[in-house]
């Protein structure tokens, strides 16, 4: 259903809760927090009372009381594939499809897919395969902190529904571990997840160069893509990159490399790479 005004974003994907209530253009609340150790390990929801407790009290000190809540959830508990399928395909032959590629435990894991378009060429399927005992966690943590999830998404589908871009890459160096999202036509195609090898203070360009060229190579070696060098990387980060760093990469990865742009009608105040995950959740059109 068309949701419209403002909306309860939730960003459990990493060992830190982020949340944010508003609509683009209108006010906008948002905070983060800690959870007791052992409770969220990437992205992971361990301990579902103390995870819940710790959102509960976030949500009191941001003075949030909206209950309806959007989530978003690490890609670490899913995987997912973005088929280019003859146009005329039923439904029937998809889910056989999706079956073959997503080919896991079903008592471990819950399939969905969903369209995302079609013409005379393709028929454009989006599928993920959700590990059913995390999701459980996820929205039992939400409950538990007086919530209602109306909506469970990867991370990596509110990223790219948040740049501006159709074709690109991000890095997110706010999260911990950080995380690489490559998004072509505007839907995600590769997510990848790394630990920054780089002391505190030093030029961290370096480390970022061989995960960003195994997602690159991994993506341009398919046969049905055509991923242009001028498709920018995005580094979603607290700090901006030097001048120095950003023109280094550009020349390594052979892409430009920029800092991420706030999303349009954000306020100012908004970290806006620290919150990019929980504004897709709000820009979804519907619940």
């Amino acid at each position: 259903m068309p949701v419209t005004g403002a909306r309860l974003a939730v960003d459990l994907t990493g060992s830190l809760i982020r949340v944010l209530d508003g609509a683009l253009g209108g006010r906008m609340r948002c905070g983060s927090g800690g959870t007791p150790a052992g409770s969220l390990v990437d992205g992971k929801v361990v301990d579902v009372t103390a995870v819940g407790g710790a959102l509960r009290q976030l949500l009191a000190r941001t003075g949030i009381s909206e209950t309806h809540a959007l989530i978003a959830a690490s890609d670490a508990v899913a995987t997912f594939r973005v088929l280019k399928l003859p146009p005329a395909m039923t439904d029937s032959d998809v889910d056989a499809v999706v079956a073959r590629e997503l080919a896991l435990d079903p008592a471990r894991m819950s399939t969905r897919w969903v369209d995302l378009g079609a013409n005379v060429e393709q028929r454009l399927v989006y599928a993920v395969a959700w590990d059913r005992s995390q999701i459980k966690n996820i929205t039992d943590a939400a409950r538990a902190a007086g919530l209602d999830p109306q909506v469970v998404e990867l991370k990596s589908a509110c990223m790219a529904r948040a740049v501006p871009e159709a074709a690109c890459v991000v890095v997110d160096m706010v999260s911990s571990p950080a995380e690489i999202v490559l998004v072509d036509d505007n839907v995600p195609q590769a997510w990848h997840s790394f630990q920054v090898e780089a002391p505190a203070g030093d030029d961290i360009g370096p480390a970022l160069v061989s995960p960003l060229q195994t997602v690159l190579r991994f993506y341009k070696r398919r046969r049905d893509t055509q991923f242009e060098s001028t498709a920018p990387i995005f580094i979603a980060a607290e700090e901006a990159l030097a001048a120095r760093t950003a023109s280094a990469l550009s020349k390594q990865l052979e892409h430009p490399v920029v800092a991420l742009p706030a999303p349009g009608r954000v306020p100012k105040e908004v970290r806006h790479a620290t919150y990019l995950t929980c504004l897709g959740l709000i820009m979804r059109r519907s619940a």
